[in-house]
């Protein structure tokens, strides 16, 4: 009899152990799914899939360096879908897809900028801030509502922000660059942001468009009207728009 109430209380406990060992096995894969879920939803946002770029123009380089002026003052007219996808494209748009090689130099390929949209008035295009993805070519939006005067503020109340129907804000991520070189990143950062700045300029005066480099802000109110992540810094603001005659 004794032995055969230890054989049952064996069994028992091998039994819950067992099952203890599911329980503990499910219960990680349990939270797991549901933070995973809930991250899934946070990224569950807007996409907006630009047009194709076009790679030839009536304009050349040469009488697009010799046009470029910093542009402040815009009409009220709306800039097209397309014409917001030839700015990006120029800015950090892929140019070798197979090996990811973009518009503007980088320094090791590390690609540290971000390029967001601030759209006021754009054919097509709600309201809103969106963030460039170029290796698909698309905006992911991250705020609606027009944000342009929220960003004027942030930047020292400059009007052509406020009047442009789009204003592109190029960002930075120190980090991807530091991570290969160290103290010298700051620099790579500041030379790669001056050559996609400048495509952009050389692109707008070949759509017939106007822009200007903003570099006076206060880099905080910039960050949280743009919502940008705490490792994103923001370095430069070009207001884009067509041209008073």
């Amino acid at each position: 009899m004794t032995k055969s109430k230890n054989y049952f209380l064996i069994s028992f406990l091998i039994l819950l152990g067992f099952v203890l060992i599911i329980i503990l096995t499910l219960i990680p894969e349990k939270i797991n799914s549901n933070s995973k879920s809930s991250e899934e939803k946070s990224l569950n946002t807007e996409t907006v899939k630009l047009p194709q770029p076009s790679f030839k123009s009536s304009t050349s380089v040469e009488e697009a360096m010799l046009k470029r002026r910093s542009v402040r003052y815009f009409t009220d007219k709306p800039l097209t879908l397309s014409e917001i996808s030839q700015l990006l494209w120029s800015a950090q748009g892929i140019t070798e897809a197979r090996g990811g090689l973009r518009a503007a130099p980088s320094a090791g390929a590390l690609y540290p900028l971000e390029v967001y949209v601030v759209a006021g008035k754009v054919e097509n295009l709600k309201a809103g801030i969106y963030k460039y993805k170029p290796q698909t070519h698309e905006l992911i939006k991250i705020a609606t509502g027009d944000k342009r005067t929220e960003l004027y503020n942030a930047a020292l109340q400059q009007s052509s922000i406020q009047t442009a129907p789009a204003n592109l804000v190029f960002a930075a991520v120190y980090e991807r660059t530091s991570r290969k070189y160290r103290e010298r990143a700051e620099r790579y950062v500041h030379m790669e942001i001056g050559h996609a700045s400048q495509n952009v300029c050389l692109q707008a005066e070949s759509l017939g468009l106007g822009t200007v480099t903003i570099g006076a802000f206060y880099d905080d109110k910039v960050k949280k009207a743009m919502h940008l992540p705490k490792n994103e810094e923001p370095l430069y603001i070009m207001p884009v728009g067509r041209k008073i005659e």
